[in-house]
């Protein structure tokens, strides 16, 4: 079904290579083989890229503004979507993995490692299938599993996320063991053939993807997109890109805001460290909130609410929705996107950064079932001081108890199974 090439190609206007500083030394983090090892870090990094394996089994809540989710936002419904062609990939993809695989491949649904994840280097063994472990049969029939499941866009995304990676590797010249295409470990959970819920995760440095479907429902989320840099300049990679519409999209709507607006939803008029506090202006998670390890941030809704804009300004921030929601396929995105607009006056926006052509930032749509983070970022592996537009983050959560499709997933089993499985889905998984 897939082509292992799949990607944005474009090498017509690329930025040259000297605008990406690299490192002065090699070797600098204790990364061996896909693993960090966070001992070997200072406090404060080791602290910050360990909070997935610290959280993961904390009862889950989910995101809220007050610490208690909000009840009737999501409802089990019949949307006439049976996603078959991603049933059949992926019992075609378990069908050809060995007995030993398939004890870390293809775990329960109401595993804990649904939660545990990171967007920079594991600092655990993770369980499911690192893809260049597996032969190329294999891996073209995992990744069969992720495109039918997506769509063309959504997809093409996730191949080119991970091609810039391997580039970001062949950029360095570094940790040819860790950066590298296929670093990537996925698993699946639940019984695909059985009409039960079932899903899957695809988890490394910049794409953590969480797939559910409850009957013909599909939730995707948590996301996690990053690319560093967003263009590959150079080797096998050259003119892959990515998150080119986040970013156009995003300062389409910011450039559209008057200055009257401003005190509604700027933040901050730079992200540079010292405009900020300190705990938004490290390298590690910089200003996004919703990343690893925050299943139960508590974030006050903040920022213009878009009723409070202007018709036109409404469009465009429909239109930068669409750039992450139509990461899925056609009916499933249809239907998100009219749940976020049923919720359409409790939405709100906020900035902060510059908004020409060069100034990095970062922004945040916030509704009640919905929360989108993007932001720019230093240098990790290259060596930018301060954020800049080609290292970007960005994050997609259903607040209010819906990440990893847990509300719904109660919802099913207290309809189908008495309830005897809900208690697992709102633990996380703890058994």
């Amino acid at each position: 079904m897939t082509e292992l090439d799949a990607g944005d190609h474009d090498t017509g206007d690329l930025p040259d290579r000297s605008r990406f500083p690299l490192p002065a030394e090699k070797g600098a983090l204790p990364l061996v083989d896909s693993f960090l090892y966070t001992d070997l870090l200072p406090e404060v990094p080791a602290f910050e890229l360990s909070a997935g394996e610290r959280h993961y089994r904390d009862p889950f809540v989910g995101i809220t503004e007050s610490g208690t989710a909000r009840e009737g936002l999501y409802s089990l419904v019949d949307t006439g979507e049976r996603p078959l062609a991603a049933m059949a990939a992926a019992r075609a993809y378990l069908d050809v993995l060995a007995p030993y695989q398939l004890t870390i491949a293809h775990l329960p649904m109401t595993s804990p490692d649904w939660r545990l994840w990171t967007n920079a280097i594991p600092t655990w063994t993770p369980k499911g299938m690192r893809l260049e472990r597996l032969d190329e049969d294999q891996r073209r029939r995992a990744l069969d599993v992720i495109e039918a499941s997506l769509s063309p866009a959504g997809f093409a995304l996730v191949r080119a996320a991970m091609k810039l990676n391997g580039a970001l590797g062949e950029l360095v010249d570094d940790y040819n063991d860790t950066l590298t295409e296929f670093a990537y470990w996925f698993t699946v959970f639940g019984d695909p053939g059985s009409g039960e819920p079932w899903g899957w995760q695809l988890m490394g440095h910049h794409i953590d993807l969480h797939c559910v479907f409850v009957g013909s429902q599909l939730v995707f989320a948590p996301v996690f997109v990053g690319a560093e840099p967003t263009v590959a300049v150079t080797g096998v990679h050259r003119g892959v890109r990515a998150l080119d519409e986040e970013t156009r999209r995003g300062l389409d709507l910011r450039r559209s805001l008057s200055r009257a607006q401003e005190p509604g939803f700027l933040l901050s008029s730079s992200i540079a460290a010292a405009a900020l506090p300190p705990e938004l202006a490290g390298p590690w998670n910089g200003r996004h909130l919703g990343g690893a390890g925050a299943d139960n941030l508590v974030l006050p809704s903040e920022g213009i609410r878009a009723d409070e804009l202007t018709s036109d300004q409404q469009d465009r921030l429909v239109e930068l929705l669409r750039v992450y929601l139509d990461r899925m396929p056609g009916r499933p995105a249809k239907t998100k996107l009219d749940q976020v607009l049923r919720h359409f006056d409790e939405t709100r926006f906020v900035w902060r950064g510059g908004h020409d052509d060069e100034a990095a930032f970062y922004y945040r749509i916030h509704s009640p079932v919905l929360l989108v983070e993007y932001d720019n970022h230093p240098g990790v592996f290259l060596a930018n001081p301060e954020p800049d537009r080609f290292h970007v983050h960005t994050i997609v959560r259903e607040p209010n108890g819906n990440d990893y499709a847990k509300n719904l997933l109660a919802q099913h089993y207290a309809l189908h199974h008495g309830g005897s499985m809900a208690h697992q889905v709102d633990a996380g998984g703890n058994q």
